[in-house]
């Protein structure tokens, strides 16, 4: 892949090009979503021809996918930063909730809705694997030596796809996902606004369901 800086000049102008792209197309998923996303409305912004946006990238899932991939590459390395710092799962969650309050709509755009019609690449759900790796890493340990696994943990045991091939034992497996899934419910809300005129503090309430992972 170029980098900035390097490449010939043609190179770096596309380059240059295609993050202007990248920018708009955020711009105008963070006003009215990713399934409105329009390239002949970025290419009109930025005075060019449909055509001619169309030779930096194909089509508009190939725009999404290097939206998609940037979003979960940025996710997975403030993970792995995070990680390779000591945090461990409690500091993990805070990480994330950082990460998702500094851009919802690049949150929303890998965690909210799906965009009809789009599949991401086996690429990009690698990345995502990359993630879901550093929190199996912080919810094994000596816990995982005490009772036989439950019924919903053998049942994890056998379809562990979406661990990646990681060799969590059951109990962390449900560690895991029980992280990922109740964290993310409470984000998902508070980004989305429905804890607004509530009358209670959404970071409270994150801290309570952490807390309560925590604790088993």
């Amino acid at each position: 892949m170029t980098q900035a800086g390097t490449g010939t000049p043609r190179e770096r102008y596309r380059a240059q090009v295609r993050a202007e792209i990248k920018e708009h197309a955020r711009e105008q998923i963070a006003t009215a979503g990713a399934s409105a996303l329009s390239l002949n409305a970025i290419a009109k912004r930025m005075g060019m021809s449909g055509p001619a946006l169309y030779r930096y990238f194909a089509g508009r899932d190939e725009l999404i996918t290097e939206l998609v991939r940037d979003a979960y590459r940025s996710l997975a390395d403030t993970f792995r930063a995070a990680a390779g710092s000591g945090a461990d799962l409690a500091g993990l969650a805070h990480t994330m909730r950082s990460w998702a309050l500094a851009d919802p709509q690049r949150y929303f755009l890998v965690f909210g809705t799906p965009v009809p019609g789009y599949h991401a690449p086996a690429d990009v759900t690698q990345i995502a694997a990359e993630t879901m790796a550093v929190i199996l890493d912080a919810c094994a340990g000596p816990a995982d030596e005490g009772e036989g696994p439950t019924a919903f943990e053998a049942h994890l045991d056998g379809h562990r796809q979406w661990a990646g091939g990681h060799p969590a034992p059951p109990a962390a497996l449900h560690r895991a996902l029980s992280f990922w899934t109740r964290l993310h419910g409470v984000l998902s809300l508070e980004l989305a606004g429905h804890f607004a005129g509530m009358g209670f503090d959404p970071a409270l309430l994150f801290a309570a369901e952490l807390d309560d992972l925590t604790a088993h």
